[in-house]
């Protein structure tokens, strides 16, 4: 199991480094008490479960269960269970600007000011900080650029792939998916549904498959795509977006759109793409 450790300064980024982590595939939890962290993570080990990556978001708004963090992270390690730490830390400056657009009080200010909350906040957490695997000053990023640069700590020098295809099939008849980046409908190709040998078979049959793909005009539609999709990736992965949802539409998403999903499918994983399909209306 891959457990990840998300730590750092109060208004640093570690909620924007939550919604990465969760786009990456960790399941996330925020301010757990630390404490609580090996239990968790000796019952998602049992069958049952299904969690094969975990984040969890531990800072200074734990207050006291904050203190218990160091004994969680050495009783991890007399247990063989490996994590890494990721820091996040930005300038007095830009954390005080961060608190000011916010007018949100520091968790560690008291009576004082933002200042006295960060001041407290870095002694605190020099021994955490000096202890982490990662270190990322956020002073002069964007939250895409935050993006970036934890998926190039965390996934690229694994050498895995981070970006994720929804291909998503449907009827145009039951309206379109509402979490649709792109929408295609292929409601141009002659509809196997018309054909009484197979009017009662869907997209995933072979037989559909063969009639639905003999078409030039189909198969100049799937080239087509499949290299829009491609050429674009890189684009969305700059911008910080690390998931597509492709949308392809027939009149009662049983058989053209379901078939040409299936292909997408196909030409997507042999490119070694991270790939999920759904047959919304099958």
């Amino acid at each position: 199991m891959e457990v990840i450790i998300v730590t750092g300064l109060s208004g640093a980024g570690k909620s924007q480094a939550a919604h990465c982590l969760e786009d990456l595939g960790y399941y996330c939890i925020d301010n757990m008490p630390p404490a609580l962290i090996k239990n968790f993570i000796e019952l998602s080990l049992q069958d049952r479960m299904q969690i094969e990556k975990a984040a969890f978001v531990v800072d200074a708004r734990g207050g006291d269960f904050f203190d218990d963090l160091q004994d969680t992270l050495q009783d991890l390690r007399n247990a063989g269970l490996p994590f890494k730490i990721l820091f996040l830390e930005a300038s007095d400056t830009v954390l005080i600007r961060r608190y000011q657009a916010t007018r949100r009080q520091h968790p560690l200010a008291g009576n004082g000011s933002v200042s006295d909350g960060i001041l407290r906040e870095r002694y605190t957490l020099e021994e955490l900080r000096n202890a982490a695997d990662y270190i990322l000053d956020t002073s002069n990023m964007k939250a895409a650029q935050l993006n970036e640069a934890i998926c190039k700590l965390l996934v690229e020098e694994n050498g895995q792939e981070r970006f994720t295809i929804t291909l998503k099939s449907f009827g145009f008849k039951a309206g379109i998916p509402l979490d649709a980046d792109m929408v295609f409908d292929v409601r141009f190709i002659p509809n196997p549904f018309y054909l009484a040998s197979m009017r009662d078979l869907t997209g995933r049959s072979q037989k559909v498959k063969n009639y639905v793909m003999r078409f030039a005009e189909t198969q100049d539609f799937i080239r087509r795509v499949h290299r829009l999709i491609l050429d674009l990736i890189p684009c969305y992965m700059r911008e910080g977006k690390s998931h597509l949802v492709v949308a392809i539409g027939c009149t009662g998403g049983q058989h053209r759109s379901v078939a040409v999903t299936e292909e997408f499918k196909r030409l997507f994983s042999e490119d070694g793409r991270r790939v999920i399909m759904i047959h919304r209306d099958l």
